[in-house]
């Protein structure tokens, strides 16, 4: 089979709340006339992102074609969960032009790419391009793209700190393997905030990339699809922290999902999830929640101290359960501490 006939698929990738699901959903609109398909892995059994996207589908993007594998990473669990979806995809009455693969916060993008190399797929498909977005306000803080004279100068104040922490190489790995950078959140980040993003992120890249600004996911598909980067057969040039092993843990970071009550008082919720990310490092919170007296669900999604939550649709039939997963690195993630902080939070008035 000629490139011409393998479907291209896109794989974006991004550290937890960067904006990937905003982008995908942007895509699903603006289709250019192309049938897509859309595969999303979450770290945890409970996913959100794959329920946002599938309240977008429409005839360019049915539901039939988002797929979500929330259970383990994709890039470690080939062979029972990825080869299978892909070749579903694949299979579909109605085939689809362009498959959009967004993998969770924590994956590492390479891993994933040699899994195209599968003889079951290789000749079918193509990775079209490797799609990284970065949080444009956190890069400018330092926070994943960290200057070696200040580490240095950490060591040298501090004898425990002697290594890179995880988040930092993820943030690297999906830098070194990505064909196009998004600097999402420009809004927040501001153009002095911009060009400090840009300046780390080019000290990590192991080649020039291209370095693009986007609000709330909003950037021409002309752009970033039709690449045709071939990153299967490229990726000597896409260096990573876990060259040379065979395989990658997730052991660093832990999940928890957080069933609750009804809540009275959405805002002393989200005042609850700003003490997690301030007093015990969480990561990231996201979930469906129950309001009070409130037809419609409230989607909720923290990273770090940032909270943005809104009335995505009503319940319907849908039980009015409510439930948040909870992300952090595996030492930080304590699930009766968790609840504690917030549990009380969800009765009050």
């Amino acid at each position: 089979m000629s490139d011409l006939n393998k479907i291209p698929v896109t794989v974006i990738t991004g550290f937890l709340g960067a904006g990937k699901t905003t982008l995908i959903r942007h895509l699903m609109q603006n289709p250019q006339g192309k049938r897509l398909a859309v595969l999303v892995n979450e770290f945890g059994t409970v996913g959100v992102d794959g329920d946002i996207l599938k309240s977008c589908a429409d005839e360019n993007c049915p539901a039939e074609n988002i797929v979500e594998l929330a259970n383990g990473c994709i890039c470690c669990t080939v062979a029972d969960d990825f080869i299978p979806t892909i070749e579903a995809l694949m299979a579909l009455p109605e085939r689809p032009d362009h498959i959009l693969i967004e993998t969770s916060g924590l994956a590492l993008p390479k891993p994933l790419l040699k899994a195209f190399d599968w003889p079951a797929i290789r000749s079918r498909i193509t990775v079209d391009g490797v799609i990284a977005l970065a949080d444009a306000e956190a890069v400018a803080a330092g926070r994943f793209a960290p200057d070696v004279d200040a580490v240095q100068a950490q060591r040298e104040a501090d004898d425990s700190i002697d290594h890179e922490t995880p988040l930092s190489e993820v943030f690297e790995d999906q830098i070194s393997c990505a064909d196009i950078v998004l600097l999402s959140k420009a809004d927040l980040a501001g153009e002095a905030g911009l060009a400090a993003a840009r300046a780390a992120i080019e000290a990590e890249a192991p080649r020039k990339l291209p370095i693009l600004a986007m609000e709330e996911g909003r950037i021409d598909p002309a752009v970033i699809l039709g690449l045709n980067a071939a990153a299967e057969d490229d990726l000597d040039a896409r260096p990573s922290h876990h060259d040379g092993h065979d395989d990658h843990e997730h052991d660093d970071f832990d999940t928890v999902v957080i069933d609750l009550p009804e809540v009275a008082n959405p805002e002393a919720l989200q005042a609850a999830i700003v003490r997690l990310a301030r007093e015990q490092n969480i990561l990231r919170v996201k979930g469906y929640v129950a309001v009070t007296g409130k037809p419609m669900r409230m989607l909720v999604q923290a990273v770090g101290t940032r909270i943005r939550a809104q009335y995505d649709k009503p319940w319907g039939d849908t039980p009015r359960a409510s439930k948040l997963v909870v992300i952090g690195e595996h030492d930080d993630v304590d699930p009766a501490a968790i609840r504690a902080v917030l549990l009380p939070e969800t009765v009050g008035a």
